[in-house]
Parts: structure tokens; C-alpha cells; sequence
């Protein structure tokens, strides 16, 4: 399938991540604090930024199952995206990447119970994160509609 690419998508991995959930957001604080040079931008998968990577990618609206890493035109979820991205941080988290050799089916395993027990464990937010002003370069914008979208999505009168 030959699909085109965002600028953000040929320069940047693009992290999509569960807006309201606690863990979530700590995981985007932590990517944030060891990720100086700023590779990844974020989305939080609720967002109208994010609605066109999950089309794309054949992943339902609503998809909330997973973080979602975009990178070099492929999607990756579950285990093999949070290793990807721990692979790209500073210090010695890369390291972990060496866990990608674990069957992907036992490392999704793990990852899917720990995701089942998140709002329980992690809790939850009212609404999705907002970005503070000095961060607010590092979040996806909402895609620029033409005014012929503009104009459907409008109710008529």
C-alpha cells in the first residue's frame, strides 16, 4: 500500500497514547524527560490529531487498546512499540530493547494484563492531557481540514 507521509512522520516517531489514563501520561512524561532532542511527537489516541494515523493504519476510532508508535511509515502497538520507544531514549534504556527477542506473544501477554488493570491500578482523568506551553511543541496538531470537510461535518440547517 503506498501511503503518504506527514512531515511530522518523516522527521519524528509520532507516540499516540490513551489521553486519560494515569500510566499513559507518565509514560509521555518519562519519554519527554529522556528524549532531549525531541524525535518523538505525541497524540493522546482520543484526539482529532490522532484520528488520521489510526485510519490509516486500519485501527478502529475508538481504538484505546494500546500505545501506537508511527515510525518510518509502519505502526507498531502493544510491547514492540513501548520497546521501540524505550530503544531511542538517553541513558541506559535502550537496553531493554534486548526484550524484543522474547516471543511477541508472551511480551504482549504481559503488556495487555498490565493495560486491562491501568485505571484500576494507575487511575484515570476527567479529560485528556493538555500540554503545558514550554511542551506544546512535542504534541501532534489536529490535521488543517479543507472547507469542503469543513462544510460535512457541519450540521445543515
Amino acid at each position: 500500500m503506498n501511503v503518504q507521509r506527514s512531515s511530522e512522520e518523516t522527521q519524528h516517531g509520532i507516540v499516540l497514547f490513551d489521553g486519560v489514563c494515569n500510566l499513559c501520561n507518565g509514560f509521555v512524561n518519562f519519554v519527554i524527560d529522556r528524549d532531549p532532542a525531541g524525535y518523538f511527537k505525541f497524540g493522546a489516541l482520543q484526539s482529532e490529531a490522532a484520528r488520521p494515523y489510526l485510519e490509516r493504519f486500519g485501527l478502529r476510532p475508538n481504538y484505546m487498546d494500546s500505545i501506537v508508535l508511527i515510525e518510518n511509515g509502519r505502526c507498531y502497538r502493544d510491547s514492540t512499540a513501548a520497546l521501540r520507544i524505550l530503544r531511542r531514549l538517553k541513558g541506559l534504556w535502550p537496553l531493554l530493547y534486548g526484550l524484543i527477542v522474547v516471543p511477541r506473544p508472551l511480551r504482549d501477554a504481559v503488556y495487555h494484563w498490565i493495560a486491562r488493570h491501568r485505571y484500576r491500578w494507575f487511575g484515570r482523568r476527567e479529560q485528556c492531557r493538555v500540554p503545558t506551553p514550554d511542551l506544546l511543541a512535542r504534541f501532534l496538531e489536529p490535521p488543517v481540514r479543507t472547507a469542503a470537510e469543513t462544510q460535512q461535518k457541519s450540521p445543515t440547517t
